[in-house]
């Protein structure tokens, strides 16, 4: 064997081997330490789809954030003026970052600012006026001020988040900033994930104020009065509450709910207290927080450990005010009051209350790892059930192996020993995507999945495309060896620039794309690269080697068309007419789309989407009645036939409504028990998030086709650039408009099929103006017409084979893949047939129109048929 063979070999056979090893942690969790030690891969990581669990994007308030140090800000420099002799009136400012005060002569003016300048370097004097005779100023943070706080308060929040899903107990979390002012949180099978949301948002401002027993107000009353009113309303806040009570209100009192559990009965009661609105001491003062077991009636309570500061300032507290209650206020609510007995020193506390004792743990979790400095809102959560996750995983993975089998039966038959060696490509390929996504500890998802679909698809077309190469070789007369090495020469620039515009548009993808569309762009990637290795270099080095060794005599391939010569030119008009009725279509729902009236997924329109099973079949008609009953008049229902699956779909909201889930669920359960109405997954997203998603999958696709024209130019001619990408996008448009009238849920996951639908596409179009352009310098004598013509007969066997064999796979894909992927296989379905018709009839004819033969001219591929005789 020659010393060049025998090194791709070695190189091939290592490579394999390391393939295998990273692989292998992927499929195998029980492998010896060594195996990580040395090779460091712990394998590739399902995602949240496949999996089950919770991705949360929150937002955090950095607003209030700033608003508070203003108004802190603003309290200490009125205190300042008031040691100063300075009367100094705070007014009403419309701008809530700015803070007014007016004076009561320039004196007084001269002083505040010299204060401002030596004692608050925080505070910027944003205009000085007169009113009257009265100066005026108008403060604020200053600019380097306000980015510290908005930084610091998202950096803390997200410190603060992941101590307390650290201690709550979820394996591998992914806690990260987005942007300004967001954190994506991702919560692998997490069991409970209501209780992993309440503990993830809250805020946990803990304060201490003195209860004001001696004001004699009839609290109560006052409330009910307020609801009659309409001052109150159902699920109002602690602010609504003390806004509503205000008129009848000491200036510096507030009200709060306090939880009292009636011993008798075991129920809890919400009694309002009047509290003094000076804050005592805050949740800062605290070290540790434990739940214990004592008192009287062997209750759970919160035993909090304070830091020295806090220890000194609860022992003055208690000292200064024996007799009296101490209120402890969560968020708003004062979780207990009890009276102060004594001077407390040693720098313990504790919360009492009527708590479970998951409610005890999560307290103590929340005062330990510390108080959120800002509010957080929940904008987006997608929530998968693990067993729809393990459904899902399971289909996907038996769908795939029914489909690659069905394609390896098929390619041994039709190009029998070539077929074989095409399959172990296709195998290898796969291998060395596994194991680069192990190797880099990569998540693989649903959409990711679908990019394997697609590096796979384009696999079988390199080998597709060589075989195609050296049957034309060999009809030529060429010996063995000659056709085969003409087979890879010629088919190589076709292959090459079929997965540079593939991955041109794979890396707009990852670089507009958001998380689910960024992961079909990563396998999508490194699919392709691999394919680049496995059809040019792998196949290559097994067919040198048996030319060497004399062991082939002959390649045998199956004849599907002999020659076919159709015109397919000639045909263009009628083409345009149905592909103009298509896009037209297409254009539509694409309008429809943009403006929120055609049937958007929440992840595009907002609201929330439910997936619930029952245990036995159920009638819809019966559970929409009994929805609209208990007052859920929007909900928009769908049912899974023969899978007993409920899709229920809750209008948009500017915030995620955090009940709807549990509400719906809590309904379907009490009216319809027998039922046993199981929640498998829940997508809850605010409009703000949708528009966002919206706005970057059109990014995404519009800078991939910009990036196919730019390449294409430059390799072809902008004339096919432009072609190609107008066939692609003529694609996108069909699936579109074929979804629409359909009336398809339009989701990320169809948006990621058609991103693989425009891969696919362009693929086939390149292949078409690959053969063209190598036409176009051979038969110079003929009419352009008829170079289209002889071009796309001369690729429709290979054009015709890559459809079936990427058919097979979609077919098994949307029969087997489950209720979850069976949308996304059927846009690829349609994709595909599509993208076939158009490589041939729409963007070559477009070519052909542009260099100016026209729409209507005609053409008999009278050149082509005289060359043939």
């Amino acid at each position: 064997m020659p010393k060049g063979l025998r090194n791709k070999f070695i190189f091939l056979f290592l490579l394999i081997l390391l393939a295998v090893f990273f692989t292998l942690p992927s499929f195998n969790k029980n492998l010896p330490s060594w195996w990580k030690k040395y090779l460091g891969s712990e394998g590739f990581k399902l995602g949240l789809d496949l999996q089950g669990g919770m991705h949360l994007i929150l937002r955090v308030d950095v607003e209030q954030a700033i608003n508070n140090t203003l108004e802190f800000s603003a309290r200490d420099l009125k205190e300042a003026l008031q040691k100063k002799e300075i009367t100094a009136m705070q007014l009403q400012s419309n701008n809530p970052q700015q803070v007014i005060f007016s004076l009561p002569n320039k004196e007084a003016e001269t002083q505040a600012k010299k204060i401002i300048a030596d004692e608050f370097p925080d505070l910027g004097i944003v205009s000085s006026s007169i009113d009257g005779a009265f100066p005026r100023l108008t403060l604020g943070l200053k600019d380097a001020v306000l980015k510290d706080i908005s930084d610091n308060t998202v950096d803390r929040s997200l410190e603060i988040i992941r101590n307390r899903i650290d201690q709550f107990g979820v394996a591998e979390p992914v806690i990260v900033r987005q942007g300004e002012d967001e954190i994506v949180v991702q919560l692998p099978g997490v069991k409970d994930p209501q209780r992993a949301l309440a503990l993830i948002g809250q805020t946990a401002l803990l304060e201490f104020k003195l209860v004001d027993d001696q004001t004699q107000l009839d609290l109560n009353r006052l409330m009910d009065e307020a609801r009659r009113s309409g001052r109150l309303r159902e699920g109002f806040s602690p602010a609504d509450l003390n806004n509503a009570l205000r008129p009848f209100i000491p200036a510096d009192r507030e009200v709060y709910l306090e939880k009292r559990e009636r011993k008798e009965t075991g129920t809890v009661e919400k009694i309002p207290i009047l509290v003094w609105s000076k804050t005592m001491m805050t949740g800062d003062a605290i070290k540790n927080a434990q739940v214990k077991i004592g008192g009287d009636y062997n209750e759970l309570y919160v035993a909090l450990e304070l830091n020295d500061r806090g220890a000194r300032i609860f022992e003055e507290i208690t000292g200064a005010n024996v007799g009296k209650r101490l209120a402890i206020i969560l968020d708003g609510v004062a979780r207990s009051a009890p009276v102060i007995r004594e001077r407390i020193a040693g720098g313990h506390a504790q919360i009492t209350g009527s708590f479970t004792s998951e409610e005890a743990r999560d307290l103590a979790i929340v005062l330990k790892a510390g108080a959120l400095p800002a509010p957080v809102r929940i904008i987006q959560n997608v929530t998968v059930g693990p067993s729809l996750g393990l459904d899902s995983l399971q289909k996907g993975f038996m769908s795939g192996i029914v489909g690659t089998i069905l394609v390896v039966i098929f390619m041994i038959f039709y190009y029998r020993f070539s077929g074989i060696l095409a399959n172990i490509a296709l195998m290898l390929n796969v291998l060395f995507l596994f194991a680069a996504l192990s190797l880099f500890n990569a998540t693989l998802t649903l959409p990711g999945i679908a990019g394997i679909i697609l590096a796979v698809g384009m696999a079988l077309d390199s080998n597709i495309l060589i075989f195609e190469r050296m049957r034309e070789e060999f009809a030529l007369g060429k010996p063995l060896k000659a056709g085969i090495d003409g087979g890879f020469d010629k088919a190589f620039g076709t292959i090459i620039d079929s997965h540079v515009t593939t991955l041109i548009t794979a890396f707009a993808l990852f670089l507009f794309g958001t998380g689910p569309i960024k992961g079909f762009a990563v396998t999508l990637s490194v699919g392709v690269i691999f394919n680049l290795f496995t059809a040019l270099f792998g196949t290559k080095i097994v067919y040198d080697y048996l030319n060497f060794k004399r062991l082939l005599k002959k390649l045998n391939f199956v004849s599907f068309l002999k020659k076919p010569n159709l015109n397919f030119i000639g045909m263009r008009r009628y083409a345009f007419i149905l592909s103009g009725i298509v896009v037209f279509l297409g254009v539509i729902a694409f309008i429809q789309i943009y403006r929120g009236q055609a049937n958007l997924g929440v992840d595009f329109a907002g609201g929330t989407m439910l997936q619930l099973k029952a245990k036995e079949p159920f009638d819809l008609n019966e559970v929409r009645q009994i929805l609209i009953k208990n007052n859920l008049k929007d909900c928009e229902l769908q049912q899974v036939t023969g899978e007993n699956i409920l899709m229920v779909r809750v209008k948009r909201s500017e915030n995620v409504v955090g009940n709807v889930a549990e509400t719906i669920s809590s309904v379907l359960a009490r009216e319809m028990p027998q039922k046993q109405f199981a929640l498998e997954s829940r997508a809850e997203i605010g409009s703000s998030v949708s528009k966002v998603l919206r706005g970057k999958a059109l990014i995404a696709i519009a800078i991939s086709l910009a990036g196919i024209i730019v390449y294409l130019a430059i390799r072809f001619d902008l004339k096919f650039g432009v072609a190609a990408a107008i066939a692609t996008f003529h694609d996108v448009l069909a699936v579109l408009g074929i979804f629409y009238i359909l009336d398809k849920e339009i989701t990320l996951l169809i948006v990621t099929a058609l991103l693989t639908l425009a891969g696919y596409s362009l693929t086939d179009t390149v292949v078409v103006f690959d053969r063209i352009r190598e036409n176009m310098t051979k038969q110079v004598k003929m009419s352009f017409a008829d170079i289209i013509n002889l071009s796309v007969n001369e690729v429709l066997a290979r054009t015709i084979i890559t459809t079936a064999t990427v058919f097979i796979v979609l077919v098994a894909l949307l029969s087997l893949g489950g209720v979850v992927i069976r949308d996304f296989a059927l846009a690829l379905l349609i994709g595909v047939m599509v993208g076939t018709y158009s490589s041939v009839f729409v963007a070559s004819p477009i070519v052909y129109i542009w260099r100016g033969e026209g729409l209507g001219a005609s053409t008999k591929g009278k050149a082509l048929k005289d060359k043939k005789k």
